[in-house]
């Protein structure tokens, strides 16, 4: 089931993920200060963190025109 967004929901969609990117940052920061987490679970939250930038980057793209070069 695909789902056609509009600009405003694409837009609104964006902003979820910058959040929950950022959140994630923290997670990933707070969890290398304490020292009390494997480097596993950092890396997994870092490679949520970076399936979240595609998206973003994905969404971003979908507001923009397409330019002929």
């Amino acid at each position: 089931m695909d789902m056609v967004m509009d600009e405003n929901e694409i837009s609104e969609r964006i902003q979820e993920l910058v959040i929950q990117h950022r959140d994630l940052d923290v997670a990933i920061q707070a969890l290398i200060e304490s020292g009390k987490s494997s480097l596993l679970q950092i890396q997994r939250l870092k490679k949520q963190k970076l399936h979240l930038r595609d998206r973003i980057t994905q969404l971003e793209n979908e507001l923009l025109p397409d330019i002929i070069a």
